[in-house]
C-alpha cells in the first residue's frame, strides 16, 4: 500500500513538472512564429543600444542607408559570448553589418524588428548571432548546420 501511494505521488509530481516544462517551451517562440524566412535584411549602421537579456539579447542598430531604427534579436547572452560576441566587441557606437530576417508584422513602430543571423564586427570578424534549432532557415550562418 505504501509503495502504491509513492508511485501515485511520483506520477503526480511528474505531471506537474511536465506541465511547467511545456509552459516554458511555449513561452520561447520558434523562428517561424515571428520572423519571415522570405524577407532577408542587410543592415549597416551603428549600435545604439544593447539589451543583454534572456532568452534573447537585442542589438539596436540605426541603418545608415534608410535611417530606420532596428531591434535585432540574437541568441542568449551566453550563446553570443560563446560565439565571440561580448560587451567589449559590441558597444554602443560600434559600426556593424547584420544579416537577418524581418519580422512577419513588418511594423517599424517604434523600431523595425529582425532576427539576426550573423554580424560582422568592426574588426571584420563575422560571427553567428542566432540561436540554433529554432526553425530559422539554413542559410550558412549557423556553423552547426550540416
Amino acid at each position: 500500500m505504501k509503495t502504491r501511494k509513492l508511485t501515485i505521488a511520483a506520477a503526480a509530481l511528474a505531471v506537474v513538472a511536465l506541465g511547467a516544462t511545456a509552459q516554458q517551451a511555449a513561452a520561447h517562440h520558434a523562428f517561424a512564429a515571428e520572423f519571415d524566412a522570405t524577407a532577408p535584411v542587410l543592415l549597416r549602421g551603428k549600435v545604439t543600444r544593447i539589451e543583454w537579456t534572456n532568452p534573447h539579447a537585442w542589438v539596436h542598430v540605426t541603418d545608415a542607408a534608410s535611417g530606420k531604427a532596428w531591434m535585432v534579436e540574437g541568441g542568449t547572452p551566453n550563446t553570443l559570448f560563446r560565439n565571440g560576441i561580448n560587451r567589449d566587441s559590441l558597444k554602443v557606437g560600434t559600426e556593424i553589418i547584420v544579416r537577418g530576417y524581418q519580422s512577419k508584422d513588418r511594423l517599424c513602430t517604434p523600431e523595425c524588428r529582425a532576427n539576426g543571423r550573423d554580424v560582422t564586427l568592426a574588426n571584420g570578424q563575422k560571427v553567428f548571432m542566432g540561436s540554433s534549432g529554432t526553425g530559422a532557415p539554413k542559410d550558412g550562418s549557423d556553423p552547426t548546420d550540416k
